[in-house]
Order: structure tokens, then C-alpha cells, then sequence
């Protein structure tokens, strides 16, 4: 009889680790505190992105973050708190913003994410999905010369690192995006990036497990875990009592809260991030980061997304307005043509990122309990990991090699 696999969170994370222990012949159940319509997997930019391959916690950051401190429009908000989680997490973050630690994690982000892309495309092509899926690349675009200079110093990080990128001149970006207006000075063009629409491919993989046998306990939350011997033998959530061979916590934000129960101290903190969608022709055909104001524009099927801003302030669904104008703002910046209207900013969402003190995932087991395997922790690069996530969660389980070297991403490492 095979184990019976339960995955606490069904966010993109939670599905693709359903998918491929699925594929190892598991029996699999999903239990989502949510209708599984909601939250970060659906409001992301939808990028697949080998080329963000400097983590979070980069030199400068930290030091950005307290001058922004006081200023709720920021690209970066950090709303400082007396909460005991939140003061531990901000000692590490700190530690871990220098450079030595970003020539660790470039190499370690990209390969995961080289082999999410790859993965995201098998798993489309195999499957039938029908989600939207384009490989057009990336700009960054600058509007300052000190943004530029930053960019091309990252243009050559990646080539070194095999990825193709190149900077580009206005002319070029134009050539490249002839049917809008673009205020820059340059930028650089990441041809190695390919970008989707979220809730397509959750809908279409929804739809894969649902047929292929996976249970889901939807608007259930796990409250306790039953644990003998270190093991966990039940969950208990708000409406029944589940028992467990293994247990995947792929539960986002909320990872921390449930890691507790078994005195596992994952340091996480929720990152909050926002969306505007437009339906208006934009001209728009090739995704960008708008570099100084840290947004992002994705053209999707049938809209136009643009996104962004990291707000830490905590666990919450609030929308600020101000960060919502602050996006609306710099897509104006950047496409002189581009008016977000009243009603479309009216219609933001937000979802929580999860973030670790080092930018980085965490993936595996602890050593507090050997039948439980986190999967949790990868900031903004939950779409862009997700698949290859997905893969080695199942060869952790099945006690397989992993693709990948993953002692980077030890959910018991000290920072």
C-alpha cells in the first residue's frame, strides 16, 4: 500500500509537490485553508525568472529598508514592530546582506530556477495544459545612470553564470517594443526569462489532480499535529483529524506558525505584494522591471499586470492605497501612455511572500521530524522555483538523489 502524503498549503508550491508525488504513485491530499482562488499564486507577475538570481538580503538592502522605514509609498517597507519572530528574522536578514553571501546564492537560485522553467514547460507540453505561456525574456528597464550601471554589472554576473543577457540601448528597446512609449535611459534585456498567467496554470493544474485522484480539504485549517516519537501521526484541523505517513508544509507565510508546534524556529516573514490589472490595449508585449520604483509589468492573456512593492508588516490581507498609487505611479513613469484608472486600482489584490533571513528557500527535512519535509520560504521566486520544488520534494520523500544540490536550502541552517 502506498504512503498516504498530506501537503499542508495548496499554493503553486503545494500543487506541483502534489503533482510529481502523484507521479511517484503516492496517495495524495491537499488541505488549504483557502478556496484555493486566492493569494500570492495568483497575483504574481507570472515570471519564470532564471535571471533574479541575487537573493533578497543583498548588500544595501537592510540600510534601504530603515530609510524607507517611515515612508508607507517605498518600494521596500519594513514596518518596525516589537515582535520577538520579527526581531530575530531582521538580526539574520541583516547578517546575511553582503556579497559573499549573493556569490553563494547566484549559482544555487539560478539552477533551481533553470530547472523550474524546464520543468513548468514538460509539465504544459505533457499534460495539455492550455495555460498561456511565452518565452519573450525580460527587460530592466533604468531611468538613472547609477540604476544602469547596476544592471550591466548584473548583465555580466549572469552571463558568467551561462544565463543570455545583454544590455540594450533605448533604440534597441524600442526596436524590441515598438507599440508603446518607454521612458528610459536603457536597461538590459534578459532573453533567458519566459513569463505565463498564474491562475491559468493553477486552474489547469487544479484540474490535472483533481482527476488523478488527489483530495482536497479546502477552507480547512490545520490547527495541531499529533506527534509521537518526533513523528507526525495526525493532523487536526478545524473539521477532522487526519492521519499522515508524511507531511509536506508548504503552507507559505503560515509555515512558521505551524513549524512551532514542533519547536522548529523557521524564521519567516510575510511579504506582502500587490496587483493592478488592465484590460485597456496597452501596447505592451514584453515584460519589464521598472528598476528604481521595483515594479513589475507582465502582458498576459487578455490584460496587462503590473506589480510589485515588499511590504513587512506582518500576516494581513489589508490593501494600502498608498502602495497601490505608488505602482500606478511608476507604470506612468515608465509608459508615458500607460493610466491606470480609479476603478482598476480599486480592484488591487495582494498576496504574502514568504520570505527567509537569506533570500533563499527552505526545502527538506529537519532533524526534529524525520517524516515531515518543508517546502517554504522562496520570497518572490515562488513561481519561478515552483515546479523544481515540486521535484525534489517528491525525491526527498521517496529517498531519491535530488536534482539538485539542495544543502543550501536546509531548513535547519544557521544564519
Amino acid at each position: 500500500m502506498s504512503k498516504n502524503v498530506v501537503i499542508i498549503g495548496g499554493g503553486i508550491i503545494g500543487l506541483c509537490s502534489a503533482y510529481f508525488l502523484l507521479k511517484e504513485g503516492y496517495q495524495v491530499t491537499v488541505v488549504d485553508q483557502s478556496n484555493l482562488n486566492s493569494g500570492t499564486s495568483y497575483v504574481n507577475a507570472g515570471y519564470l525568472s532564471p535571471s533574479h538570481i541575487i537573493p533578497l538580503s543583498a548588500p544595501g538592502v537592510m540600510k534601504k529598508g530603515l530609510k524607507w522605514m517611515f515612508n508607507s509609498s517605498s518600494p521596500l517597507y519594513i514596518k518596525p514592530r516589537l515582535n520577538l519572530d520579527f526581531l530575530k528574522w531582521a538580526w539574520a536578514f541583516n547578517k546575511s546582506c553582503n556579497a559573499d553571501h549573493v556569490t553563494r546564492s547566484a549559482p544555487l537560485i539560478r539552477d533551481i530556477a533553470v530547472l523550474s522553467q524546464k520543468l513548468f514547460y514538460e509539465i504544459k507540453s505533457t499534460e495539455k495544459f492550455t495555460a498561456h505561456y511565452e518565452k519573450k525574456g525580460l527587460f530592466m528597464l533604468c531611468q538613472t545612470q547609477k540604476m544602469l550601471d547596476e544592471e550591466l554589472k548584473l548583465v555580466a554576473m549572469a552571463t558568467v553564470l551561462g544565463l543570455e543577457a545583454k544590455g540594450v540601448t533605448p533604440s534597441e528597446i524600442k526596436e524590441l517594443e515598438p507599440n508603446v512609449e518607454i521612458d528610459t535611459i536603457g536597461g538590459a534585456y534578459f532573453k533567458c526569462d519566459h513569463h505565463t498567467t498564474p491562475h491559468e496554470f493553477m486552474k489547469d493544474m487544479k484540474d490535472y489532480l483533481h482527476k488523478a485522484g488527489v483530495t482536497f480539504y479546502l477552507n480547512e485549517k490545520v490547527e495541531d499535529l499529533v506527534v509521537e516519537k518526533q513523528n507526525i501521526k495526525a493532523l487536526k484541523t478545524n473539521k477532522q483529524s487526519l492521519n499522515v505517513d508524511e507531511v509536506v508544509l508548504a503552507a507559505g507565510s503560515w509555515s512558521s506558525l505551524l513549524s512551532k508546534k514542533l519547536g522548529l524556529k523557521l524564521l519567516l516573514q510575510a511579504g506582502k505584494g500587490y496587483r493592478i490589472n488592465t484590460e485597456k490595449p496597452t501596447g505592451i508585449t514584453i515584460p519589464a522591471i521598472l528598476t528604481e520604483a521595483k515594479a513589475a509589468v507582465t502582458p498576459m492573456n487578455g490584460f496587462t499586470r503590473f506589480a510589485g512593492t515588499m511590504e513587512i508588516t506582518g500576516i494581513n490581507d489589508n490593501i494600502n492605497k498608498v502602495r497601490v498609487d505608488a505602482i500606478a505611479h511608476a507604470a506612468k513613469r515608465y509608459y508615458p501612455t500607460v493610466e491606470l484608472t480609479h476603478s482598476e486600482k480599486e480592484m488591487a489584490a495582494c498576496g504574502l511572500r514568504p520570505i527567509s533571513p537569506d533570500g533563499l528557500p527552505y526545502i527538506g527535512k529537519s532533524t526534529r521530524c524525520p517524516n515531515l519535509t518543508i517546502a517554504a520560504g522562496h520570497a518572490m521566486m515562488g513561481w519561478s522555483m515552483s515546479t523544481a520544488t515540486g521535484l525534489l520534494v517528491s525525491e526527498i520523500i521517496s529517498n531519491k538523489k535530488t536534482s539538485l544540490n539542495i544543502d543550501g536550502f536546509h531548513p535547519d541552517r544557521r544564519f
